[in-house]
């Protein structure tokens, strides 16, 4: 059999090459950390947020990837649930975002960097988180 081998962000096989985009990778993280309990959402700006009322959910809202002489590293903006364990929470994330980048594609990331914008209390609704994140673009 024919040896496989991996460069980067390709997959060279007997057969061919399979390259990966880097929004793939980031859809994979951002869905990966959503399903993390105590994730209240993540960080996206407010167009995105009006697409998923609609239908057309933005999977990669609030994740960046940055890759540099060190490897890929994943940069993940999003808001905890109130009354959450923050550094446990943000551990589940890095782990699940681990586990699903490197299950789907073979590829392992160097580092995992949880941003935590905001915490979120039980009773705000939709209009008030688009509030918050019309102020932090008014800011940037």
């Amino acid at each position: 059999m024919a040896k496989e081998t991996f460069v980067g962000e390709h997959h060279i096989n007997p057969f061919g090459e399979i390259e990966v985009a880097p929004e793939v990778l980031e859809v994979i993280s951002g869905i990966a950390a959503n399903e993390v309990d105590g994730v209240y959402a993540m960080q996206g700006k407010f167009t995105s947020e009006v697409k998923s009322m609609f239908g057309r959910t933005s999977h990669n809202k609030g994740v960046h990837l940055v890759s540099d002489e060190e490897g890929l590293k994943v940069e993940v903006y999003c808001y905890f649930k109130y009354g959450v364990n923050v550094p446990k929470v943000a551990l589940d994330i890095q782990q699940r975002i681990r586990e699903q980048v490197y299950h789907m594609t073979e590829i392992e990331l160097t580092e995992i960097n949880i941003h935590i914008v905001g915490i979120v209390p039980e009773k705000t609704n939709l209009q008030e988180l688009f509030e918050l994140e019309s102020e932090e673009d008014e800011t940037e």
